[in-house]
């Protein structure tokens, strides 16, 4: 071969690397029309495909969903399944925000081992890292961390050394960040949000404060969109997150109420298609689902709420063991364990009244992530009924996004249990 076949070789092959197609992480929303069956048919379509889904984070109630998934591909095959997924029914948005300019905040609960010799020094990385404990025991704690993915990987690494027992994390969230200098899109939500406007805005404003009617409900008037890119007039309530979950917490007359599952799966592409497959065909509405790294590499923790009876429940985790992915089903109902999620909510103020939405903020511990000229974007981390509050309490401010994961639960080796102690007293 003459030098000239060979650099034209070289050239031709260096040329072929160039233009092979870039794998790089995706962030996914798909905003839909919550029904029975959503998550398994979401699954699929990205199964079919070869897709692994790296997090997954649902943050539901009773007619709506927002799924927030993290995916490794191409960009042209990405775009195929895209359209794909808003081919299915009740799919109102899909949209690839990677680019975008964005708040990504995950929740991770981590068990450790907690020798008494160590533990001033588990605290001082505690500290370092902004993190809560929420359970202790003598040998042991449980921590709660929110942050970015780099985050999460580092209080890992340096937790490693006094041994982790258990992981249970979210899928990531995440909310464009809003640019400074732009004219407010939200400045007719309510008078609450803008009150140096209040004289000059429109009798028919878009979103108007939140009304109570006589049998105590929500007049739900507040308008958004989960994704405020088109006109905002197009929009009403029904396509934002509301307040209302659903979720049972304590169990009827018939016997049913939420339970809390906890499964170790094979990180493997498919399985979380399988798993929600088995809850479809049964007829099972998850309530709650979070999905993400277990503390063991190839492995993943699913943690999903799900109403039933404690016989019906049994039945299913039976039908769930017969997986060849799966290697372990918890119902953590009956135990004592700590449970939390995380919310990113957009709030449309601008400086007038920044200052009652952070007075609001801070009863609840939650923390300002990100703020522009006609929003404040807020992280929070809790349960349920904390969540609710918040949300509550910020509608007549007007609401223009929230992005949640679903819950992440771990046993307390504490064996307090909040809900027994309610009732009676605990012995010291």
């Amino acid at each position: 071969m003459g030098e000239w076949e060979l650099e034209l070789g070289l050239t031709s092959w260096q040329f072929a690397t160039e233009i092979k197609p870039m794998v790089r992480r995706h962030t996914i929303s798909v905003f839909v029309g919550d029904e029975s069956g959503m998550i398994n048919r979401i699954a699929v379509v990205f199964a079919r495909r070869g897709y692994n889904i790296e997090s997954l984070a649902v943050g539901l109630n009773k007619d709506k969903a927002l799924f927030t998934i993290v995916v490794s591909g191409t960009e042209r095959v990405l775009v195929q399944v895209m359209e794909q997924l808003q081919k299915l029914l009740n799919v109102l948005k899909v949209e690839d925000i990677s680019k975008e300019p964005q708040v990504e905040r995950e929740l991770m609960l981590i068990k450790i081992n907690a020798d008494p010799n160590y533990r001033a020094e588990v605290m001082r990385l505690v500290d370092i890292f902004r993190a809560r404990i929420v359970d202790i025991s003598d040998h042991s704690l449980t921590i709660e961390v929110t942050g970015d993915p780099g985050k999460m990987v580092a209080v890992q690494r340096n937790l490693r050394k006094f041994g982790i027992r258990e992981i249970a994390r979210t899928g990531k969230i995440a909310l464009r960040r809003e640019k400074l200098g732009e004219s407010a899109p939200f400045w007719r939500f309510s008078a609450a949000s803008y009150p140096d406007l209040e004289g000059i805005m429109p009798v028919n404003t878009v979103l108007r404060a939140t009304k109570r009617t006589q049998n105590g409900e929500s007049d739900t008037s507040v308008g958004g969109d989960v994704y405020p890119v088109e006109t905002i007039v197009d929009f009403s309530v029904s396509q934002v997150l509301d307040a209302h979950w659903g979720v049972l917490n304590d169990e009827d007359t018939s016997g049913l109420r939420s339970h809390t599952l906890s499964m170790l799966v094979n990180d493997s592409p498919g399985v979380l298609n399988r798993v929600t497959g088995v809850f479809a065909r049964r007829g099972y509405n998850i309530q709650s689902l979070a999905v993400g790294h277990a503390e063991v590499e190839g492995l993943s923790r699913i943690t999903t709420v799900v109403p039933g009876t404690d016989e019906s429940i049994s039945k299913l985790v039976q039908q769930l063991y017969k997986l060849v992915d799966l290697h372990e089903v918890r119902d953590f109902t009956h135990l004592p364990f700590a449970e939390r999620e995380l919310m990113l909510i957009k709030i449309a103020v601008n400086a007038a009244a920044r200052r009652n939405v952070l007075d609001i903020a801070s009863i609840f511990r939650a923390k300002a992530v990100d703020v522009s000229d006609h929003t404040i974007t807020l992280e929070l981390t809790g349960d349920l009924d904390k969540m609710v509050a918040l949300q509550r309490l910020l509608e007549p401010y007007g609401i223009c996004e929230v992005a949640r994961t679903g819950r992440v639960a771990l046993v307390r080796e504490s064996g307090v249990d909040s809900r027994y102690l309610r009732g009676y007293s605990y012995p010291l």
